[in-house]
């Protein structure tokens, strides 16, 4: 028996659409029928979706639209937090008004998502917030907590190890950098200039990109660099090999190197995304909010996101 706050409701709802794929102009914001729950599914009312530059990638072109399995008209954003208000028969472990955040594939910019109870990225994702959690932050949670999560299961860090995180600024290097910091590792982060006190607040020691990296990480003092973590393309991956870091401890998330692993979110561990909320609600690890748009300001804000100088993560309010 489905359970609904409120009582069915039909009419319609707002969501971010696109009728071609590209850039942030193809952007609209439309007015839906509102989705209903199955079985074994739940209906989330939206308060918050947090953007990643796969939002914005996978919709850029047909061609790679298809590798994600999307097709026109389609949604837009992935991370979402909300509040349970439908809940299908047979779905079990969520019940109307709890808070949860989680991941429905290019559909979560909308006032209403529908996600399989026990569900995968592609069918979506639904996790409990903790209380100390507010909805903002819990929308940046998914994508980028669960990558950086895989990528560092892969590094394997401990007290003993340096490790050279390049593009520690972006958002997923928000959550690299902090939680290798809780393993004890020692961090280098690489950025521009302007980032250095940035990326100091995060826990990582700074140093400028570009030219010369090699030479600039090695001037640093305090031992030698034992692993790398590549955020953007393949220029960490280069200066780690430079280094003498052997490429089993040297991981990607943007390309694939021969002989260097890579690691995406659907590789994190079942409970990575529970123990990154956990420690959130702790305070042991922040997440920076940029910026914060209405999703009538859905171009905009992914116009801000997509010229990747963003400090945080930028978030949808519904």
């Amino acid at each position: 028996m489905q359970q609904n706050n409120g009582g069915p409701r039909t009419g319609p709802s707002r969501a971010v659409r696109l009728e071609s794929f590209g850039g942030p102009e193809v952007l609209t914001v439309q007015d839906v029928p509102e989705p209903q729950a199955g079985a074994g599914q739940i209906r989330v009312r939206v308060a918050a979706a947090g953007l990643n530059p796969m939002d914005w990638f996978m919709t850029a072109d047909a061609e790679t639209a298809a590798r994600f399995g999307l097709s026109l008209p389609a949604g837009f954003g992935t991370d979402y937090a909300g509040v349970v208000d439908q809940v299908g028969a047979g779905a079990s472990g969520y019940a109307v008004g709890d808070r949860v955040f989680g991941s429905a594939l290019s559909r979560a910019v909308a006032d209403f998502v529908v996600v399989d109870a026990n569900g995968n990225i592609a069918t979506g994702v639904a996790h409990h917030t903790p209380d100390r959690v507010d909805d903002r932050t819990a929308a940046t949670l998914s994508i980028a907590g669960s990558t950086a999560s895989a990528a560092l299961d892969v590094l394997d860090l401990g007290p003993e190890d340096t490790v050279l995180i390049g593009g520690a600024g972006g958002g997923v290097g928000v959550f690299a950098v902090q939680l290798a910091r809780i393993t004890g590792a020692r961090v280098i982060g690489t950025g521009s200039p302007s980032t250095a006190e940035y990326l100091r607040s995060l826990g990582a020691e700074p140093v400028a990109y570009g030219d010369g990296l090699t030479a600039r990480v090695r001037d640093l003092e305090g031992g030698p660099v034992t692993a790398a973590l590549d955020l953007h393309g393949t220029d960490t991956v280069h200066v780690a090999r430079e280094l003498g870091i052997p490429d089993r401890r040297i991981c990607t998330i943007a390309t694939v190197v021969d002989g260097v692993p890579a690691a995406n979110g659907a590789n994190a561990a079942p409970d990575a995304l529970e123990n990154i909320a956990r420690l959130v609600a702790s305070d042991r690890l922040h997440v920076p909010i940029a910026a914060a748009f209405p999703i009538e300001d859905i171009r905009a804000a992914v116009e801000l996101q997509s010229a990747r100088h963003v400090r945080g993560k930028v978030v949808i309010d519904l």
